[in-house]
């Protein structure tokens, strides 16, 4: 069992930047690979960026390459995404979530522990 708790989110002005955490608890953190996702209103959920259990791989969408980094620190059991360069199209509700093997996929059903989102808000 893991359970998610994401913070970090807030209201930003175009161009600026944000870190969202995701704290995880539960001893088998390390062993899940990590995705974030969002969802703005009236639109489907989306992935976002994804990290595999140790790290060492990582994958964004077209829309955030450049702009987003995903890491991780299992010994906080931690994930991050560094977001710069916002943009008013990043406005969401962005959810971290924690997949049943050791790798992240793009496929929101793949992933079995979600949390409860945290707003992130571009103005511009």
């Amino acid at each position: 069992q893991v359970q998610l708790v994401e913070s970090g989110g807030g209201l930003v002005q175009a161009g600026g930047s944000l870190r969202l955490s995701c704290a995880a608890s539960g001893r088998t953190f390390r062993n899940h690979g990590m995705g974030w996702f969002r969802q703005a209103p009236g639109k489907e959920r989306e992935f976002v960026a994804g990290i595999s259990w140790g790290g060492g791989n990582t994958y964004y969408t077209d829309s955030v390459k450049g702009r987003f980094t995903i890491s991780r620190d299992n010994a906080k059991n931690t994930v991050y995404l560094q977001m710069n360069s916002l943009k008013p199209e990043d406005t969401a509700v962005y959810y971290c979530a924690a997949s049943g093997t050791n790798y992240y996929y793009t496929r929101s059903l793949e992933y079995n522990y979600w949390g409860q989102g945290t707003q992130v808000t571009v103005s511009s």
